[in-house]
């Protein structure tokens, strides 16, 4: 199977997943600001009810997301054995990443017994809603529980322990790369792959990494179009200058795709200046501990998030990073018209003489 492939599905399950936790993590943070930092030992009041929901909601992600990726890859036969064995992942601590081992499991195992379990004719409306997801379900849990589980979780432990201990310029260079990967193809493959590893760490609740994804994702469009308003034609079209003033809306929702149009038009010098922009703000909310519990919403979850004040500063510092070195490394524009334009009516003054 090629890594597009593999991307596909995952991403598949990630869009199944965001949903979830976008209304889960906007519950516990409801739940926080009406609660406080210790809503979770509050029983019976309404805010602890709220941050319950919430919490119900999260531990449900690893089961969506391998039930999802699995029905990406074998169709309804994955979605039951998917669910289970993402339970069972939950069960065992292998947590996200044992759900994805799990999800292709379970995909790799329906396929082949679609291709290769032959049944009389009678029972055969029985493979998919019966033999097929039962006996999925049965190698891929056992294969789970008795081989591979406790490696996974082992990994997977070994990793959430990485991340928490991290401090200061450690953290900052974790944040720097996810920013950087933001910033480099604008909603492309590899802005999607820091999204997925962010989104992982959420459903293990480490959540700076989603405040430094956001950021990073928000910082390109809101940085080239200051850049543009502030150069304005000595530097960009009429078009693209147009073009900035529906990037900052974008920017401010977390449409890194709003910066589309600079990047397609001159990517020698706006792309630089987006991964440069996004490397420094991602960077300063992971070293600042700004948190975010929710991975989508831009400005507007910004009042439930971490140190909110902080973030706002690193995006505004991002921003004038981008913009800056955008100014910088961009040649003028008006010089290179008026240099044409000078050669045209020095041309057409020889042609009449």
């Amino acid at each position: 199977m090629k890594w597009s492939e593999i991307k596909k599905h995952l991403l598949t399950g990630v869009s199944y997943m965001i949903p979830l936790v976008v209304a889960s993590g906007l519950c516990m943070a409801i739940a926080k600001i009406f609660g406080g930092a210790l809503v979770a030992n509050a029983k019976g009041t309404i805010p602890y009810f709220i941050n319950q929901v919430g919490s119900q909601g999260m531990s449900l992600v690893v089961p969506i997301i391998t039930a999802y990726i699995a029905y990406s890859i074998a169709d309804r036969p994955g979605l039951a054995p998917g669910f289970i064995s993402g339970m069972i992942c939950t069960d065992i601590k292998a947590g996200f990443l044992g759900g994805m081992v799990a999800a292709f499991l379970v995909g790799f195992t329906v396929l082949f017994l679609k291709k290769h379990l032959k049944l009389p004719k009678s029972v055969q409306g029985l493979l998919p809603v019966m033999i097929i997801p039962t006996l999925t379900t049965l190698f891929v849990g056992l294969i789970l529980y008795v081989v591979i589980g406790k490696p996974i979780a082992w990994l997977q432990d070994s990793i959430l322990n990485a991340m928490k201990s991290m401090q200061g310029g450690s953290k900052f260079t974790l944040g720097a790369l996810i920013g950087g990967m933001m910033g480099f193809d604008l909603g492309g493959p590899i802005n999607k792959t820091a999204s997925l590893f962010c989104n992982a760490m959420l459903a293990e609740k480490i959540y700076e990494p989603t405040a430094a994804k956001l950021i990073g994702g928000m910082t390109p469009p809101l940085g080239v179009a200051l850049a543009a308003l502030i150069a304005r034609r000595k530097k960009f079209s009429k078009e693209e200058i147009e073009a900035a003033k529906a990037a900052v809306p974008l920017g401010l929702c977390f449409i890194t795709e709003g910066t589309l149009p600079f990047a397609l038009a001159d990517p020698g010098h706006v792309i630089p200046a987006t991964m440069v922009g996004s490397a420094v703000a991602s960077g300063l909310t992971m070293m600042w501990g700004v948190t975010s519990t929710v991975p989508h919403g831009g400005i507007f979850v910004v009042p439930i998030m971490g140190h909110p004040l902080l973030f706002l500063l690193a995006l505004a510092i991002g921003s004038c990073v981008t913009a800056g070195v955008l100014l910088l490394i961009k040649p003028n524009v008006r010089n290179d018209v008026s240099t044409r334009e000078k050669a045209v009516k020095d041309k057409d003054l020889k042609m009449n003489f």
